[in-house]
């Protein structure tokens, strides 16, 4: 939006043109996202708490949740108006990609809105049905998966790439459509059962989507795509935008939602950030390393899946509860103790992934 405005004041002075910068607009995604985030946040938390809308805490789970129960919840709304304001005003809105991933994160949101809704106000502990929710999220992610492999221009759109390894990659084809749908219901999903502690997800969130935008932005500028050996993208690039504001307004709601929180993001929050970062990665073809840099959402997801495969196997519990980061609560770690930790872990994970970049 202020691009095409920039684009017209600059047949009045050139110092306009410096809009055409992804870099700059990146980094105004960013402020701008923050900003909004800080200053939307404490009208949000107080309509929420005026509204009664507040998070159910199971009895089952560690006893230091208990005093959490009645904390406002349903705050990824303010992440989403953040990122969705700050995208609309300073990315090329003629790109397919910018539209996709908005598109996408929102559907995925409402999902997430309707099951928090149900939880919280209509007090139906069940939430949306898990065979309505998997439906739906089937139907957006497929519906995403389809578009991306109608509109692909080369064959390397369509190809997995193997980080790390010179000239390996898989031509998928059509099977595209499944790798690319797999990835985007599995990201929202992970990141989902991730958040469970005061800023255990999104830190991480932010973290995975700031190195993704690094890749979007090398993957749609021909020069640095071909030197690094990584697909060339065209219009990847202008992705950086949409990160720079998922960046900006994961920290902003992380201001409020570091321990103790004052906010948790809900559902809305968690199925859209996930599967925002899934379609950003099967954009730029880099699923594998989302695999590696998303390695903690990947932990939560597998000790959940673990966990029902042995009791229904066997009857016993491999974890004392999953996902794991309840685990180790009930081993005694403090919870500030577990999120920083598996913040670290995020950090060299995400520095493994950068690196894929070289080691080629």
């Amino acid at each position: 939006m202020l691009l095409l405005l920039a684009e017209f004041l600059q047949q009045f002075y050139k110092g306009f043109a410096v809009f055409q910068y992804l870099t700059l607009r990146g980094i105004l995604g960013v402020l701008t996202a923050l900003i909004l985030a800080l200053w939307l946040g404490p009208w949000m938390i107080r309509t929420l708490q005026i509204r009664q809308i507040g998070q159910a805490v199971r009895n089952d789970g560690p006893q230091s949740h208990l005093s959490k129960s009645g904390t406002p919840t349903m705050g990824g709304a303010l992440i989403l108006s953040a990122i969705g304001i700050s995208t609309l005003l300073w990315a090329d809105l003629s790109n397919r990609f910018v539209w996709v991933v908005l598109v996408v994160t929102f559907l995925f949101g409402a999902i997430g809105w309707v099951d928090d809704y149900r939880k919280v106000i209509e007090k139906n502990s069940r939430g949306l049905p898990s065979r309505w929710k998997y439906f739906w999220q089937s139907v957006f992610g497929l519906g995403a998966a389809i578009f991306l492999f109608k509109t692909s221009n080369n064959p390397i759109d369509t190809t997995l790439i193997i980080p790390m390894l010179k000239d390996a990659s898989i031509p998928l084809g059509a099977g595209f459509m499944v790798l690319a749908y797999l990835v985007i219901v599995g990201s929202s999903n992970a990141v989902n059962l991730t958040d469970g502690l005061d800023g255990l997800a999104i830190m991480p969130t932010v973290m995975v989507g700031g190195a993704l935008g690094i890749f979007c932005y090398l993957s749609g500028n021909v020069k640095f795509a071909e030197y690094l050996l990584i697909p060339y993208v065209p219009g990847a690039g202008e992705l950086i935008v949409f990160c720079g504001a998922l960046i900006g307004a994961g920290l902003g709601f992380l201001w409020f939602n570091t321990y103790p929180a004052q906010v948790f993001m809900g559902d809305v929050g968690a199925l859209a950030l996930g599967a925002a970062l899934g379609t950003i990665a099967v954009i730029v073809r880099q699923e594998i390393v989302l695999f590696i840099m998303g390695g903690v959402f990947v932990m939560e997801t597998l000790s959940v899946v673990i966990q029902v495969a042995s009791f229904k196997l066997t009857g016993r519990r491999v974890f004392r509860m999953a996902p794991i980061h309840h685990h180790f609560e009930l081993k005694g770690w403090p919870e500030p103790r577990v999120i920083v930790r598996f913040w670290i872990i995020t950090v060299v994970l995400v520095l493994i992934g950068l690196a894929t970049l070289k080691l080629r």
